[in-house]
């Protein structure tokens, strides 16, 4: 239902920038076109037309626009794109330029699709198919860009990490083999993007890393008193699904798990309190812990929404709820932010349209200040926007 889901979507979105008043406002958006490229390219370019010409975003002067619409390039397609938008309010805004090494200053609008491997202005990179070799063709991958604003440069990483194929195998140890694979997938982006190549600055990661719940462990959990039933293919003895009963109350069943099935009785515990009972349970950063730093975590699950457009709040019965979708930054990105003053919440880390459809994820956001010159030592104040 794209005409209906845009309409809401963006008017949730609208209601976040009306709120928080960025100056400098990064949108990095996955599986661009959805599963039917062919079909659904044409709903692309409507939503950045949108976009770009709203009353909402007429402060916005400048805007960069990268689209990853090259569907039929297997070699190269990751579905990703990422949107910038810069405040009239906003002086002296340089993006960085990878191949001539130096930074351009941001005019006008301009919007870049199709293929972006000849735009010097990014970097684009797709994983290996052998990261993940039981997917034929995985859009897995990242876009980075460089920005200098008041001195302070910092790179943005749109990250699209893999996902669990089949909640049986994520079932069958802790961590997951799917964990394993996303580890490898984040560390060559980490050590990518902090390599000799270009003078080292701060990063923000955004996207949908897939990060799920240790499944082993929350199956454990929710069903510590249930007895587990194991359903086996005739053909084959491979295991179809599991079934856990209740030991009492007249063995009501409390979860089934197939491939893609994860039917729990009660959907509250992911939502109650924002679900952070379980957020234990959410265990892959920890490995990142030297290299990556997050805010914490006050909204709940962001996936999997359902997608009828009725149902806001529900979660599909297809995985076990995580988040998914998170906002990532490297230890000297975490010292940019502006520490508040006085009691006033300057950072917030939260979720975009919690009642109502926003598709099978909802978008996750993050709003602070930076202050002037606050990526350089003193020293080296202009250094990094200077322009040839």
């Amino acid at each position: 239902q794209p005409e209906n889901l845009q309409k809401n979507w963006l008017r949730e979105f609208y209601q976040v920038v009306h709120a928080h008043k960025p100056h400098f406002m990064a949108l990095h958006c996955q599986e661009f076109g959805g599963k039917n490229y062919e079909a659904s390219m044409s709903h692309v370019d409507k939503f950045v037309k949108e976009l770009l010409s709203s009353d909402a975003m007429k402060d916005y002067n400048r805007a960069r626009v990268y689209l990853d619409e090259n569907y039929k390039s297997q070699e190269h397609f990751t579905a990703l794109g990422s949107f910038y938008f810069l405040h009239e309010s906003l002086k002296n805004i340089y993006q960085f330029d990878f191949k001539a090494k130096k930074y351009k200053k941001v005019t006008g609008k301009e919007i870049y699709s199709d293929t972006l491997e000849s735009t010097p202005m990014l970097e684009k990179e797709k994983f290996p198919q052998d990261y993940f070799p039981e997917c034929k063709w995985s859009r897995k991958g990242f876009i980075r860009t460089r920005w200098c604003i008041t001195d302070c440069a910092f790179d943005l990483v749109n990250i699209h990490l893999f996902h669990d194929a089949s909640n049986l195998i994520a079932w069958e140890t802790s961590p997951s083999v799917y964990s394993g694979i996303r580890h490898k997938a984040l560390g060559y982006v980490l050590d990518r993007i902090i390599d000799q190549r270009f003078e080292k600055v701060s990063y923000f990661m955004f996207g949908d890393f897939n990060f799920r719940l240790d499944a082993k462990a929350v199956v454990e959990t929710l069903c510590a008193k249930a007895t587990m039933q194991t359903i086996r293919a005739a053909d084959t003895n491979e295991v179809v699904k599991l079934i856990f009963r209740e030991s009492d109350n007249d063995r009501k069943v409390m979860l089934q798990l197939e491939k893609k099935l994860f039917d729990y009785f009660n959907q509250d515990v992911f939502r109650d309190n924002n679900g952070t009972a379980l957020l234990e349970f959410d265990r892959e950063l920890s490995v990142f812990k030297d290299r990556l730093y997050e805010l914490d975590i006050s909204f709940p699950p962001s996936y999997p929404y359902s997608e009828d457009s009725s149902q806001g709040r529900q979660y599909m019965n297809t995985r076990c709820p995580a988040w998914c979708d998170r906002i990532l930054m490297s230890h000297s990105a975490k010292e940019l932010i502006l520490k508040s003053e006085n009691d006033e919440k300057i950072v917030i880390y939260d979720h975009i349209g919690p009642n109502v459809c926003m598709g099978d994820h909802k978008p996750v956001f993050l709003s602070f200040r930076i202050a002037a010159g606050a990526g350089k030592p003193i020293a080296n104040v202009h250094k990094c926007c200077v322009v040839q």
